[in-house]
């Protein structure tokens, strides 16, 4: 998909990553506990960078559910901040990895974010199949196993 996708698609995913959150669904198994939050946190930052005016004060998974509302509150400028630095090809932005491409970190994010929406719809729809968690249960240990298999002879 290009950026033109990425960015159209943008208010769909981060929806669609909140609705997935909030409907209980468990990410303890993916590398999306850690990286959603992150995501969040350097989106708002190139946003602020932009002009925006992003306050995050939550940690963890929360963190989304607070950037969607901000972000809700200041559709059309987060969407014109986001306009303008695509279309931009020489701002840079501060970090502490040195300075980078402004355009290139927002193209990141919104990749990030329409990568997250598909998995998360993914795990979501298996959920509602009924389809076994992915990770080991406590229950299932390999002692457990081993007490249940039939005596050799």
């Amino acid at each position: 998909m290009e950026v033109q996708g990425y960015y159209d698609s943008f208010s769909r995913n981060l929806h669609m990553v909140d609705d997935a959150l909030r409907a209980g669904l468990d990410l303890r198994t993916t590398a999306l506990e850690t990286s959603l939050p992150l995501e969040i946190y350097v989106l708002s930052e190139v946003l602020n960078h932009g002009g925006a005016s992003f306050q995050l004060t939550t940690d963890g998974l929360a963190r989304v559910a607070e950037f969607k509302q901000q972000y809700e509150a200041s559709f059309d400028n987060s969407n014109a901040i986001m306009r303008r630095l695509l279309d931009d090809a020489k701002d840079y932005m501060k970090t502490p990895e040195g300075r980078v491409l402004t355009k290139e970190m927002l193209i990141r994010r919104l990749e990030f974010f329409n990568e997250a929406a598909r998995q998360m719809n993914v795990m979501r729809t298996q959920q509602s199949l009924g389809s076994p968690a992915q990770y080991r249960h406590p229950h299932l240990s390999e002692a457990a196993l081993i007490s249940t298999l039939p005596a050799q002879r």
